[in-house]
């Protein structure tokens, strides 16, 4: 079993000392999704939301919060990155009436430590603000499952996760 490594020697939290590794190339892929309504799916495809473009507006938002992913979970280390980028698909299957946006956030860096967390924060804050942007047109869109898909570089070495 993998030693945590965000805590002192006092048990207290701590952020995790980096200063001796090596900066290598990293990456991260994360999935979430929302589901909503058909009137929702069909405002979108529409582009007829009151507050704008869905997608648009969501890709800023991920891209934004991956870039401020150290000021939202206490122990992640601030972080240069190099790359972000996020993909919308739809799953549809009209006869259920069953609309879920997909959601893929890519994060790179050259660094010390890894962009997980980065991506997984990115995908959650974009399924956040379609939420946020579609409420007035149903409050029962559910959010999720977010997982981390693959990893790449870093000490632990690649990760991928398992269909």
């Amino acid at each position: 079993m993998t030693e945590l490594t965000h805590f002192n020697e006092q048990g207290r939290a701590r952020m995790t000392d980096i200063s001796d590794k090596k900066d290598t190339a990293r990456s991260a892929k994360a999935h979430s999704s929302i589901t909503v309504n058909e009137q929702i799916y069909q405002q979108i495809k529409a582009g007829a939301n009151q507050k704008g473009d869905v997608f648009a507006v969501a890709q800023v938002a991920g891209i934004m919060a991956a870039k401020n992913t150290s000021q939202l979970i206490p122990m992640c280390h601030p972080i240069l990155l190099s790359s972000t980028n996020l993909h919308f698909q739809w799953e549809i299957d009209e006869q259920r009436q069953h609309y879920v946006i997909l959601i893929e956030a890519e994060v790179k860096t050259n660094g010390a430590t890894g962009v997980e967390m980065e991506a997984l924060t990115a995908a959650s804050v974009a399924a956040l603000t379609i939420y946020d942007m579609c409420k007035a047109a149903g409050k029962e869109m559910v959010i999720g499952p977010t997982m981390l898909m693959n990893k790449t570089g870093g000490k632990s070495g690649d990760y991928t996760r398992q269909a």
